[in-house]
């Protein structure tokens, strides 16, 4: 190859990069500003509470989203029962091998990969695809989202609904215990999704 065909194919090679860096922009999580509700019911009433998300990444290639969040497990609060022994016992059971085996699964991650145009009565602009994995146990989810992009700065909120017994959550669920009565826990627990991030 002459100098003047290796001078044109780096010309090329930088030219390709530029193009794609121009359409591909990756946004960092914000932990303190990022956050993830969750609530969950049972016949006798329900509770709630916050999980902190640990890290992460967001990237935006055209008009595509990709990207994986991590959820510190450890970091499960409530927020509705005041009385401190109850909030400390619900929490232990939470952390227990009854439900997320917080032990050995300190956390649980949500990979993005893609999304499509969408939009919904409630706001909706994309409509999510990817992986959540809880436990150990990976299972494919699709929710709608709310997705803004502002300049250096990236914002999404969602709501998910998922079938806890899918990631190996039984404790308590009628769907594979009898005679529970009032012990009865729902098999959906619903998520609030916040995610905030910049460049």
């Amino acid at each position: 190859m002459t100098k003047l065909n290796k001078i044109i194919a780096m010309a090329f090679a930088i030219l390709f990069i530029t193009s794609i860096s121009a359409f591909s922009q990756t946004f960092k999580i914000d932990g303190p500003k990022s956050w993830l509700g969750w609530e969950g019911t049972k016949v006798t009433g329900k509770h709630n509470g916050t999980i902190a998300i640990q890290s992460g990444s967001i990237t935006k290639n055209k008009e595509n989203y990709t990207g994986t969040f991590v959820i510190d497990m450890n970091s499960i609060v409530d927020e509705d029962l005041k009385d401190a022994s109850y909030n400390g016992k619900l929490i232990g059971h939470l952390k227990s091998d009854d439900f997320f085996s917080v032990a050995k699964f300190p956390t649980s991650t949500l990979e993005i990969t893609k999304m499509e145009a969408f939009s919904d009565k409630f706001g909706a602009t994309h409509k999510v695809f990817g992986k959540l994995t809880i436990k150990g146990v990976t299972n494919e989810v699709s929710f709608p989202a709310k997705v803004t992009v502002n300049g250096n700065n990236f914002q999404a909120s969602a709501e998910i609904t998922i079938n806890r017994t899918k990631w190996g959550l039984k404790y308590g669920s009628g769907s594979f215990f009898d005679n529970l009565g009032d012990k009865a826990i729902s098999d959906d627990i619903k998520y609030n999704v916040n995610i905030v991030g910049s460049k």
